[in-house]
């Protein structure tokens, strides 16, 4: 990184369980939680899969709050 680049934007990250239907099988549509997190500024980078298929955790970044 050279310096006339400025600043590197520093990130903070947020993991959430996606939801699950009633027999916590398989995952129910995840509209309205990544709308909740978009609304704090979150934006969805990534997902983390059980070894045999399936997501369990979405991975969300923001910038940081340059005042921690």
């Amino acid at each position: 990184m050279s310096g006339d680049d400025g600043p590197a934007t520093r990130w903070e990250y947020e993991t959430a369980e996606p939801p699950r239907d009633p027999t916590m099988e398989e995952a129910s549509d995840p509209r309205e939680l990544l709308n909740e997190y978009g609304a704090d500024g979150w934006e969805l980078v990534d997902t983390i899969t059980y070894t045999g298929g399936g997501t369990k955790f979405l991975v969300f970044k923001r910038p940081a709050d340059d005042d921690v």
